[in-house]
């Protein structure tokens, strides 16, 4: 199970990297958003710390734009381009599966339809550049930091706490009881 490959990368590896992914996601949004709101807030869907957005939205990134890798200014735009438009997507479904979005842009200058902007757009492409220029390299370090059956083990953990929240969230979302800290309020 753990040997099988996709985009040239073991699923081990991969389930790790999404993994790493998407609770550096969550702690740096809940930072940024902990700091505009001058009180700690998990910007999180769920209440673990872990953010799924970000790891399909890294991987994803990555994986389709490693054949650019070391052409900054084509990562740039391209990322700015891709996450721009996963943001838009991801809103929409939102939109369709909840009957809202968790975050609004309405006040940022150059907005679409409060769910994506321009600011966002810009630091997107930034984030694209950290992500070639060290954040995978750093990623796929850190993964090898522990064992294989370190990662299993915890993985596993992972994944049934997080099923756990997902579902609870789900059910308190769809009965519109989820309440996600915006900056600015």
């Amino acid at each position: 199970m753990w040997s099988r490959e996709f985009f040239g990368v073991d699923s081990y590896h991969l389930i790790q990297w999404f993994l790493v992914y998407s609770i550096l996601g969550w702690m740096v949004e809940s930072a940024y958003m902990s700091l505009c709101n001058r009180r700690l807030t998990n910007r999180g869907f769920v209440k673990g710390p872990v953010c799924p957005i970000y790891g399909f939205g890294a991987l994803g990134v990555y994986f389709i734009l490693r054949p650019f890798d070391g052409h900054y200014i084509m990562l740039y735009f391209m990322g700015a381009l891709m996450a721009t438009s996963f943001e838009f997507m991801v809103a929409k479904f939102m939109r369709y599966f909840f009957g809202a979005v968790w975050w609004d842009y309405q006040d940022k200058p150059f907005n679409y339809q409060g769910v994506v902007c321009l600011e966002s757009t810009l630091a997107w492409g930034l984030y694209t550049i950290l992500l070639f220029g060290f954040l995978q390299r750093m990623v796929e370090r850190l993964v090898e930091m522990y064992s294989y059956r370190t990662g299993i083990v915890a993985t596993n953990i992972i994944a049934v706490l997080f099923t756990i929240d997902l579902g609870r969230s789900l059910y308190a979302a769809r009965k519109g009881k989820a309440v996600f800290d915006e900056c600015g309020d």
